[in-house]
């Protein structure tokens, strides 16, 4: 698949992942590859970027025999984004299906 096209989802995924409730880094990370080929850190520097956006905010929470987890919430202005993001995604891949199927040999 061609890497542009997963460039641009990325943050919305994440987001969406994030509405079903918090999650740790990795658990994002995992739950994104399982559905799209990713390079390990692609997500870090993503989750790095909504949070100085002001979209995410994260605490710890300690583990059973393991070091503390780094958990990532959605703000009310992520859930706000991603409604808004999600809408205008769905719009523009609608248009892209329209002109495939228009265009079937």
């Amino acid at each position: 698949m061609n890497p542009q096209y997963k460039k641009g989802v990325l943050e919305l995924c994440v987001l969406a992942l994030l509405t079903g409730g918090d999650r740790y880094g990795y658990e994002l990370a995992d739950a994104l590859a399982k559905q799209i080929d990713l390079a390990d850190g692609t997500v870090y520097p993503i989750l790095r970027k909504l949070k100085n956006d002001g979209l995410l905010t994260t605490y710890l929470q300690e583990e059973s025999g393991g070091p503390p987890r780094k958990y990532y919430s959605l703000t009310a202005l992520g859930r706000e984004r991603y409604e808004e993001q999600r809408a205008a995604y769905l719009r523009f891949a609608q248009s892209v299906q329209d002109i495939l199927e228009a265009t079937k040999p």
